[in-house]
């Protein structure tokens, strides 16, 4: 991969799950990583730092412009810039809409978008100083074609899809990159956590790979999307869906 070697990377949610495989994957490419996390992350700083780069963990939550702008400072105090950005973190509060209510409602959209908003829009005066930088945003293939029960999820799955194209027509002319990343149904702990028999019967039936994905088959695309061999690809949606949404 070329282009990560001794870059900075942001990875929010990267205490566990995709977040954690996505620091590992950069790590072991050469760039340092500031860990980010509403949860301990220290156990993901000690892995990273086994494979020989730097990292740092900052508890942060997203929801908080505070948070997100001491998150950035921190990352500048540490490494003196950020390269990249990886908005990760999200949840979940699932329901049908009939039953949703606007606790749940509140509470994704705060995290899985407001969370998008406030840590791009405090990274941004740094990228646009240096005009520099790559911005990498989480999205799901929920966001693409939606999903029972996740109206709020789906919701900011494809407004981050809308924030990130506006971005990448806003400020390409300023040398920063904006793209997606959306993952199918991959084997975090979470996901694991379904019923074998739903999972097989109802999830994993759908999916023309015939098997979940795995959280480094999502940092491998992050890793392309954030190195010079992407360095032409702006405003893009990458599916890592196993052909899901075909």
């Amino acid at each position: 991969m070329r282009g990560l070697k001794d870059k900075v990377v942001i990875i929010t949610g990267a205490a566990g799950g995709i977040g954690k495989a996505t620091a590992l994957r950069f790590a072991e490419e050469g760039a340092n990583v500031v860990v980010a996390d509403f949860a301990d992350g220290t156990a993901t700083v000690q892995e990273v730092e086994a494979k020989g780069t730097k990292a740092v963990y900052v508890k942060v939550d997203v929801t908080k412009e505070e948070d997100a702008k001491a998150m950035v400072a921190k990352a500048l105090e540490v490494f003196g810039k950020v390269d990249v950005m990886i908005n990760n973190a999200g949840i979940t509060k699932d329901a049908m809409m009939k039953k949703m209510t606007k606790e749940a409602w509140d509470a994704v959209i705060g995290v899985n978008l407001t969370g998008v908003f406030n840590c791009t829009a405090a990274v941004l005066p740094h990228m646009l100083e240096r005009q520099s930088g790559v911005v990498l945003t989480t999205s799901s293939v929920v966001g693409l074609y939606g999903n029972l029960g996740q109206t709020n999820y789906a919701a900011t799955k494809w407004g981050v899809i809308g924030m990130t194209k506006s971005w990448a027509k806003e400020m390409a002319k300023n040398g920063i990159r904006f793209n997606c990343v959306a993952p199918g149904f991959i084997g975090t702990e979470m996901v694991k956590k379904i019923p074998e028999q739903v999972l097989n019967e109802k999830i994993i039936v759908k999916i023309p790979a015939a098997r979940l994905g795995e959280p480094e088959e999502i940092a491998a695309a992050f890793a392309f999307l954030a190195s010079d061999d992407a360095k032409y690809i702006n405003g893009a949606v990458l599916s890592v869906d196993g052909a899901c949404t075909l």
